[in-house]
């Protein structure tokens, strides 16, 4: 037996290499001993998650799709107004289920304010959660939808309107009107069972 030449390489775990999984801080999460409250957007949606450590895997408590808000009357697609009324959504079901208190998970992305996680947080604590939160990371009138309405507004009648907010018009969806749509899917979000 000789001796090794060099140093040994410890090769990360396959998800720490795909960029997938930042170990350490989930680590720090679950010390916590608190229900994760996972958020994640793609193009179209926006997902939020409250789930649980179990040593078999995790345990998905409570979730919400922002699809799902289309049976509210809400056809918004992946900013920030559809990020809060997810996260009411998701909130009011884990605290139907028990959840209390909660952790934020953000995966790899990094928290900047005004960031969708941020709102989609604003409505869980609205829903009656409690987690550590600043609330200056959201502005309440970017939540309601303002800067998107005061933006079709300006482009009403050009020909760029048709094509920014064809997905809206489609869904025959004023984006004028996201500040008041808002407000009337919050209450009916709150009174649903």
């Amino acid at each position: 037996m000789g001796k090794a030449t060099g140093p040994t390489y410890i090769v990360p775990f396959k998800r720490r290499r795909q960029n997938l999984t930042n170990y350490v801080k989930r680590l720090a999460l679950l010390k916590s001993m608190k229900p994760r409250m996972v958020v994640r957007k793609s193009n179209k949606s926006v997902l939020a998650h409250f789930v649980s450590y179990a040593e078999n895997g995790d345990v998905t408590v409570a979730a919400a799709s922002s699809r799902e808000l289309a049976k509210f009357g809400w056809h918004g697609s992946s900013n920030t107004p559809t990020a809060y009324l997810t996260g009411l959504l998701a909130g009011k079901r884990a605290k139907e289920k028990g959840v209390d208190e909660f952790v934020l998970d953000i995966g790899l992305a990094t928290p900047s304010r005004g960031a969708l996680v941020f709102a989609a947080v604003k409505g869980a604590i609205d829903a009656g959660l409690k987690t550590k939160y600043e609330e200056d990371m959201v502005d309440a009138e970017r939540m309601r939808g303002e800067h998107i309405a005061k933006y079709a507004g300006s482009l009403k009648g050009k020909p760029e309107y048709d094509k920014m907010f064809a997905s809206y018009l489609k869904a025959n969806f004023p984006p004028e009107n996201i500040p008041e749509m808002f407000d009337k899917v919050k209450e009916e979000i709150m009174r649903s069972r």
